[in-house]
């Protein structure tokens, strides 16, 4: 019989993007004396500096707290503040599989948001016991009587208990702690059965090598124990056990229903799998832990160094990176424009942008970024099934029976003013509607439309189209048969490997029509005319020409009856164009790459 550990709460924050996760968490920790005064700081938990300016979390983090409730018991909360972004869905996943229960935060400003919507779900699959908490309720435009409302009709949650709170000025903080005793249930465990052991995170510490967060669910771990990891079979000897108090501190053992870090010693990051299972190495489990399932890269694109000399520090950047997310990849990558670099695969479009800044601000290198592509699945006529992250790779068309793309169920919630905009956008992306509902003035829309769609632009335009007040979350669903084509871009008859995209049949002419143009203004002119084709196959659907300079040979000539002549040099002008055009080499500027790149993939 399992039982339960009273004196123990393990609990997840969970909230959309800025609505304060992060600052209930450093009141919580400043409550509760994790930290003096003098060492707290906004955002304690979030330790790298990209997420303190953008106000985004991208790691979990946890912390242990010592509560001092009403009822004079002592009780230990462990906090893990998740990642509030699409991206990291994964890791937020695996952060509410170590917890009973959950806070969310709604902005009482803003209301429920998309990002609230997509994390509340996956809390609610796994029977968390939810406390719905109301933030910023010191601003002037604080509703919370609207906010409880659209809660209950978003959701579906009661909010009889939910606890008004500021993170800023420190109201409501002790409601909510008590909200935490009372209503979330303790953890359930056994001291004395084998090890059963929840891999919740890891990270690369320079002294210690990878630091593996785990959350005890049977068992003890403790010093010099040796552990096995399940789905790699490797054994590890654990050298050090500790908690987060923030601080780290150091301990002998961690028990059933705790959360701490244990280091082994590990120093490749890719041994340690989120969402693992560790147990005893001298007393194996019969089943690994469910619902384990390795994060795979959604989006890729090419990263090249706008200078090839600083091909050798992206290397290393990219390297260093990776020692602390294993959930990117990157693999070496030439190409005939743009030179050597590398393809790199990410979770979303938010985790390349911040792989993309951190580049170019701790190893100040220039970068160029190939347009953002997904993985399609090609399915070859022989009955293999090939994964194509690169366009440029497609196998002979001749060869291939079909190709599958990875289609996402969108959610977006909107003031109703603009769903009509919202709406027409979805449709030109292909997209099929499988919901809508009201809440108040606010729409919850349901799509289910095509990742290469949504991967460019989708979410600049919906920002710009309803003014930032539109959120919108996704998860990937399924992969569909689709009716994509290779278009290649020619310039000079020769094809442009870094310019070729996978696109819709029906969209294809009007995309290429728009590459062409935009090329031919980019492109200086040459001494003979540059065709510039975009194709598809064998057949070309667009051609925008690039005149070249022409040098008036005839000003020497004078005089009438001097036609001979004339056609002669104006002959002769033509061979040396011809042998121009067949021998010369168009160079292509790195603006005209950059230029392509960014435009917008309107219909």
């Amino acid at each position: 019989m399992t039982s339960t550990i009273d004196n123990i709460r393990n609990f997840a924050i969970i909230a959309h993007i800025d609505h304060g996760k992060s600052t209930i968490a450093d009141r919580i920790i400043h409550k509760c004396g994790g930290l003096t005064d003098r060492e707290m700081k906004a955002q304690v938990l979030d330790s790298m500096d990209i997420e303190r300016e953008r106000g985004i979390t991208i790691k979990a983090q946890t912390v242990k707290l010592n509560y001092k409730a009403k009822n004079g018991k002592i009780y230990v909360l462990n906090i893990i503040d998740t990642p509030g972004h699409v991206d990291f869905s994964y890791e937020v996943s695996r952060s509410l599989y170590a917890c009973e229960g959950s806070i969310l935060i709604v902005d009482s400003t803003q209301g429920v948001e998309a990002q609230t919507l997509a994390n509340v779900y996956q809390a609610l699959d796994i029977n968390h016991e939810i406390i719905p908490v109301l933030n910023k309720i010191d601003l002037p435009a604080s509703d919370i009587d609207r906010t409880n409302k659209q809660i209950e009709d978003v959701i579906g949650i009661d909010t009889s208990s939910a606890v008004p709170c500021s993170g800023k000025t420190g109201e409501g903080i002790d409601n909510i702690l008590e909200q935490i005793i009372n209503l979330l249930p303790g953890p359930k465990g056994e001291k004395e059965k084998k090890l059963k052991c929840l891999l919740v995170d890891s990270w690369y510490d320079t002294y210690l090598g990878v630091v593996i967060l785990v959350r005890v669910i049977d068992g003890k771990i403790s010093k010099n124990m040796k552990i096995k990891m399940m789905s790699t079979n490797q054994d590890y000897i654990v050298e050090k056990v500790g908690v987060f108090t923030p601080k780290q501190k150091d301990i002998n053992e961690l028990n059933a229903g705790e959360i701490g870090f244990i280091t082994t010693g590990i120093k490749v990051l890719s041994e340690t799998k989120v969402g693992d299972t560790i147990c005893d190495a001298n007393n194996i489990l019969k089943e690994a832990l469910p619902g384990f399932k390795p994060s795979k890269p959604v989006v890729f694109c090419g990263l090249f160094p706008v200078d090839s000399s600083e091909y050798q520090k992206l290397k290393d950047g990219l390297a260093k990176l990776q020692l602390n997310d294993a959930s990117f990849s990157f693999e070496p990558e030439s190409s005939s424009a743009l030179g050597i670099g590398f393809r790199c695969g990410f979770l979303g479009l938010l985790h390349l942008e911040i792989v993309t800044e951190r580049l170019e601000r701790e190893f100040d290198i220039n970068l160029l970024t190939t347009t953002p592509g997904v993985v399609y699945k090609i399915h070859m006529n022989n009955g293999k099934i090939k994964d194509l992250q690169n366009p440029s790779s497609l196998p002979d068309p001749t060869l291939i029976s079909f190709i599958e793309e990875p289609w996402i169920k969108a959610t977006v919630i909107t003031p109703d003013k603009y769903l009509g905009s919202i709406i027409k956008m979805c449709q030109s992306k292909r997209g099929v509607q499988t919901n809508l509902s009201y809440s108040g003035n606010r729409a919850v829309l349901n799509y289910e439309l095509p990742l290469n769609e949504v991967v460019f632009d989708f979410n600049d335009r919906l920002k710009s189209m309803t003014s930032g007040y539109a959120s919108f979350d996704y998860e990937i669903i399924e992969h569909r048969e689709g009716n994509l084509v290779k278009m290649s871009i020619l310039v000079n008859g020769e094809p442009v490997d870094a310019l070729a995209m996978m696109i819709h049949k029906d969209f294809a002419q009007s995309a290429g029509k728009e590459v062409c143009e935009k090329l031919k203004e980019l492109i200086p002119r040459h001494n003979f005319m540059i065709p510039i084709q975009a194709a598809i196959g064998g057949k070309i659907i667009a051609r925008e020409t690039i005149k070249g300079f022409k040098k008036d040979v005839l000003t020497k000539i004078h005089g009438g009856g001097a036609t001979d002549r004339k056609r002669k040099l104006l002959d002769k002008q033509k061979k040396g164009k011809a042998r121009a055009k067949q021998f010369g080499k168009v160079e292509i500027p790195q603006e005209a790459f950059i230029g392509v790149l960014k435009i917008s993939k309107e219909k």
